[in-house]
């Protein structure tokens, strides 16, 4: 008896096996699983994304397929063969899903979103033309009023130290969220409870939270959405006011109010995230570069709106705020050494993937395509002759 069910336990594995294994077939890419079970390359892969697909570069080429916990990835670093992807008419190239799944695992909210036409429509709406222009100003306003008038910043009679980073992701998130929220009475609660649970949201996303950190992650969760509420809202705000609009665009959509809750975290995410590390970059950078700094500080100088020296809030005027390009090359600088995003897309259906070369490559469907600029056109010493 115990010896069938060991054949039959044996017999299973053997059949688990050859299910999960994978040959590479005529004219696919290169394929690299690993000599982990299932798990392939998925530690080193999480470890350093950069100097693991540097690696598999070097090996295979611009385009190879690796095993990462069970998923196969197909990874394009050719830059000349990106648009081929983004730009695909045959829809085998599929984002929804997979947006699907990051925002139900790290907000835990649930969006119909099937079709994006209308949310892209919504958000041109409300962050182009003349609302941008108006968002600019306000955010203009917003950051003035928050470094002159911030206790920490203006009580000249008491210093407070803070690290660079803090520093900078206190000051935009806090005029970022005055801007599109309105709300002034909570900002401070909201910057604490969003900084928790950002700190944790990479290990949230990867499911690799500890016990201790799930109830701070659950207890931040719980608290934003109270912060960020309708029945929080401004009641003085604009009727067409930003939020006011994307809770109505919700409510058309059949967004439940449980959700509409959630859905706020979602943008008050996704507008602040950003802001406060790449200032630290810039600045981080201007600080230990004193040349660049003072070309900067002289451009900026020589702006119309600082020659008045009352520290009166000037109109925001688009053409003059264009006409830096020393900071502009700063900026654009340090956010191509700092920033390392993957651009991921669903294989819907079997695709045929014609290189800039002329290759074709088979991928197939179920797989996941992943466009990884920092080592391509971020890296590439003919576009930038001393990248790093």
């Amino acid at each position: 008896m115990l010896g069938t069910a060991f054949l039959l336990l044996n017999g299973l594995l053997i059949l688990l096996l050859l299910w999960t294994t994978r040959t590479r077939k005529k004219n696919e890419p290169p394929l690299d699983k690993g000599f982990l079970p299932w798990l392939g390359h998925a530690l080193e892969f999480g470890k350093d994304a950069a100097k693991f697909l540097a690696r598999m570069k070097d090996k295979h080429g611009d385009i190879f397929t690796v095993r990462v916990a069970g998923l196969y990835v197909t990874v394009l670093l050719d830059p000349n063969s990106f648009h081929n992807v983004l730009n695909d008419e045959t829809n085998c190239f599929d984002f929804t899903r997979i947006r699907g799944q990051v925002i139900k695992r790290i907000f835990n909210l649930q969006l119909p979103f099937d079709n994006p036409t209308s949310e892209r429509k919504w958000m041109e709406e409300h962050f182009q033309g003349l609302s941008l222009e108006r968002l600019n100003s306000s955010m203009s306003a917003h950051l003035t009023s928050v470094m002159l008038n911030s206790p920490e910043c203006f009580n000249s009679s008491e210093w407070r130290e803070d690290g660079l980073f803090g520093l900078c992701y206190s000051l935009l998130f806090r005029a970022g969220y005055l801007t599109l929220f309105e709300r002034k009475d909570n900002v401070a609660a909201v910057y604490k409870e969003f900084r928790r649970f950002d700190n944790l949201l990479t290990k949230l996303a990867r499911s690799s939270l500890k016990r201790e950190e799930k109830n701070v992650v659950t207890t931040s969760q719980e608290r934003l959405w109270n912060l960020l509420s309708l029945r929080c809202l401004n009641k003085e705000s604009e009727p067409n006011s930003w939020q006011q609009s994307y809770i109505e665009f919700l409510q058309n959509q059949g967004v439940e109010a449980d959700m509409q809750k959630k859905a706020q975290l979602l943008q008050l995410w996704t507008t602040q995230c950003n802001a406060g590390p790449a200032a630290f970059w810039v600045l981080g950078f201007l600080l230990t570069h004193p040349e660049a700094m003072e070309a900067v500080k002289s451009e900026i100088r020589r702006l119309p709106s600082l020659q008045d020296t009352s520290l009166q809030r000037h109109p925001w005027n688009p053409l003059e705020a264009m006409s830096t390009p020393v900071f502009d090359s700063v900026l654009s600088e340090t956010l191509r050494l700092t920033a390392a995003v993957m651009i991921s897309r669903e294989v819907v259906q079997d695709k045929i993937l014609r290189m800039a070369n002329g290759k074709e490559y088979h991928l197939r469907r179920g797989d996941r395509m992943c466009l990884f600029p920092f080592l391509s056109p971020q890296m590439d010493p003919q576009i930038h002759e001393e990248p790093e």
